[in-house]
């Protein structure tokens, strides 16, 4: 049995200002959008993430995930000069020991999404996770 692809849906209040994150910050393309469904698809190069309005019969006061959403791009320092002033910023641009250069924002709805790339060559390690 093969896996082709992960999108992940998210749950939101705020569908159509999280349409307006992911497309005018990220540069995202609205790829589908069903207003009666409450749901959208959105995609950039590889990249794909469904949103929803939460369902009916499941309690929901606010977004929620126990982990972020990583993301892989080439130009990670360029993304970090575009988003660090315009969004709410978890952790700034660093080489981390693990071997990425990387950097986190929360989206409008409060979801970590991390950004990086692996090291180059001759790039040194900054900071190290304790």
């Amino acid at each position: 049995m093969k896996f082709q692809q992960l999108t992940p849906m998210l749950w939101t209040n705020e569908l159509e200002g999280t349409i307006e994150f992911y497309t005018k910050l990220l540069g995202f393309e609205l790829d589908e959008y069903n207003v009666d469904w409450g749901w959208c698809n959105l995609r950039k190069d590889g990249a794909a993430i469904m949103f929803a309005k939460p369902n009916d019969h499941e309690p929901f006061d606010k977004p929620y995930a126990t982990g972020s959403f990583y993301i892989y791009v080439e130009e990670v320092d360029d993304l970090w000069q575009a988003l660090k002033d315009s969004t709410t910023v978890f952790y700034a641009i660093d080489n981390f020991e693990h071997g990425m250069r990387e950097f986190a924002i929360r989206d409008n709805n409060g979801y970590v999404l991390q950004f990086g790339r692996e090291l180059k060559e001759g790039e040194t390690i900054t900071l190290e996770i304790v």
